[in-house]
Formats: structure tokens, C-alpha cells, sequence
């Protein structure tokens, strides 16, 4: 085990904010953000969770008998590839990304010869080999933890911690409303019932989790993020020994401001005034049946006010 690795996770029901908190972080001068969803499982990944939630969400598996270079390869992370090896097809093709996928696969293999295979090694030399291979990345020099993101490994939290004895994780949970509602605009979009289910189940996760863990796993609301993020983020940061700082104020790519977080996510513009207004697009019936299956979480989470709502 790489002893020397620190990592915070981020974890988020779809159309949640992970995205969009993932980007306000992007700015701070003493973490390494992944650029996209870090979507480090495998096809390995087997459980009863797995026809809930894509494997390449998840906490990755890896078979006993691979090298170190089958281990990259098996490592989904669909997002940044894509951009990598066909970029004209990637939702972010017009954002700068000086990077080369094949050598970040030959600097991963030398992290993995160093430390040993494991599924925490895997992970770490993962991101090292991220950073280390993307060459317009605005460095500050004072990095020193990495922080990545991916929706719904929240239920993986378990598995994380044990086999990374210095990571954290941050969940983050927004109001279902306003979530279901930007679903809906999905090309594919969820059935209501299929959506709370998974939506319950994360919130499940993150609540046993931090009761098991409380001072590794941090539970974020969007809508404090939004209102003031600083505020939000910064007790966080603070139980990883990284202090406060402006740049929290916005959402940033490679610590460029961003004018809206889309394509990372269906949430464009990151305010409390558009979180409301989303939640308003679903129809009475929609809210109704949101607040049902929502309900023993609209407490814990203090969502009382959206659950009033009705749509105009």
C-alpha cells in the first residue's frame, strides 16, 4: 500500500451536484482534481449492487492473475479516454487537454512496479499517472491531496476506507426534486420509481457511513454549496489539513472559470434561484410521488421547504 496517497472521493446520486461541487473544487492550489468523472471500476465488479448501478461507477475489482498494464485497460474511466484517443466526440472537445493516454499507461505501470498490485495501489497510481501525464495542467507546486469523483461509488464507501486507510470521502446529496426533474432531460431519463430507489439507497450509504466513520466521511448539501461555498467546503477541507481559500468561490476547469458547470452534469448554472426553479418543472403528481418515496430523508436532510413546493 502506498502509504503516502491522500485521497478525498466524491460520491453523488445522479444529477445531485457531484459534478458541480467536483468544479468548485477544481481551483483550490492544494489538491490534484481529476478533470472528469473518475470512473475507475471494472468489469470485475460483481455484487448485489450491480444491476443497480453501472460497474464503471463502482470501487474497481481486478483479477488475481492480470500485469499491471491488463489492470489500466480494465480501468473503464470513459470520460477522459475518450477526450484522449477521439476527442471529436467528446463532450469536451473544446475545453484544453494536453494528454496522452499512452503515457499515462506507461507511468502507471511504473507506479504499480513500485508499490505492488492492489486494488489501492491500482487506484493511486491511477491518479498520479493522471497527473503526471497531463502536460497543460496549471500547477500550483503545492498539492497534496487528490480528489476525484465518481456517481454513486458512495456505496462503495466501505471498501474505500478499508483499503485506503487515509482517504475521505464527501457525499453529496441534493434535493430530490430539483435532482428528478433534471433527470428528466436525460435522452434516456429513469422511471420515477427506478430513480428514488437508487436516490434512497445513496443516501443510505452515505448516512451508515459517516455514522461508521464519522471523521472520514463528510456529507455536503448542493443547496449550501450553492448559497455559499466556501462555507460549505471548507470544514471538509479542514479535516484533511487543507486551508480555506478563494477559489472555492466558483466553478473552475484546470482553475478557469466556468460560466456554467455544463457538460459536467445537467446543471448549468450553479445557484440557489435555478436549484428552486428546477424543482418547480416537475407536476403536482411528480412532487407527490418524489415526496413519497423521499420521505423519511426529507427530515434528515432538512428539505421540508422543497417538499412544500407544488408545481405552478
Amino acid at each position: 500500500m502506498t502509504d503516502d496517497f491522500r485521497l478525498l472521493m466524491l460520491g453523488a446520486m445522479y444529477e445531485n451536484g457531484g459534478n458541480t461541487t467536483h468544479r468548485f473544487l477544481d481551483g483550490h492550489p492544494e489538491l490534484f482534481v481529476y478533470p472528469f468523472e473518475s470512473q475507475i471500476g471494472t468489469r470485475f465488479v460483481s455484487d448485489a449492487l450491480t444491476s443497480l448501478f453501472p460497474v464503471k461507477y463502482r470501487w474497481p475489482v481486478f483479477p488475481l492473475d492480470a500485469s499491471p498494464m491488463d489492470d489500466y485497460r480494465l480501468i473503464i474511466d470513459e470520460e477522459c479516454k475518450v477526450r484522449a484517443r477521439t476527442p471529436h466526440v467528446s463532450k469536451f472537445r473544446d475545453m484544453a487537454f494536453d494528454f496522452n493516454d499512452d503515457a499515462r499507461s506507461d507511468r502507471y505501470i511504473e507506479c504499480v512496479k513500485a508499490s505492488g498490485r492492489s486494488a489501492a495501489n491500482n487506484v493511486a497510481a491511477f491518479f498520479r499517472s493522471t497527473f503526471d501525464s497531463w502536460k497543460d495542467y496549471n500547477r500550483s507546486g503545492r498539492e497534496k491531496v487528490y480528489v476525484g469523483y465518481s456517481p454513486i461509488i458512495t456505496v462503495d464507501s466501505e471498501a474505500i476506507l478499508a483499503a485506503m486507510p487515509t482517504a475521505h470521502m464527501m457525499h453529496v446529496v441534493r434535493n430530490p426534486f430539483s435532482a428528478y426533474a433534471d433527470t428528466k432531460k436525460r435522452p434516456v431519463p429513469m422511471r420515477l420509481s427506478d430513480y428514488m430507489r437508487a436516490w434512497c439507497l445513496n443516501q443510505y450509504h452515505a448516512l451508515l457511513a459517516r455514522h461508521r466513520h464519522p471523521d472520514r466521511v463528510h456529507i455536503v448539501r448542493l443547496e449550501d454549496t450553492l448559497s455559499d461555498p466556501r462555507k460549505a467546503l471548507a470544514p471538509v477541507l479542514s479535516a484533511l489539513g487543507i486551508e480555506d481559500h478563494v477559489a472555492l468561490s466558483v466553478p473552475s476547469w484546470n482553475g478557469l472559470a466556468l460560466r456554467e458547470v455544463y457538460p459536467w452534469g445537467t446543471i448549468r448554472r450553479a445557484t440557489p434561484e435555478a436549484n428552486r426553479a428546477t424543482a418547480a418543472e416537475l407536476s403536482v403528481q411528480e412532487h407527490a410521488a418524489v415526496a413519497q418515496a423521499a420521505w423519511q430523508y426529507l427530515d434528515v436532510f432538512d428539505y421540508g421547504d422543497f417538499a412544500g413546493m407544488r408545481a405552478v
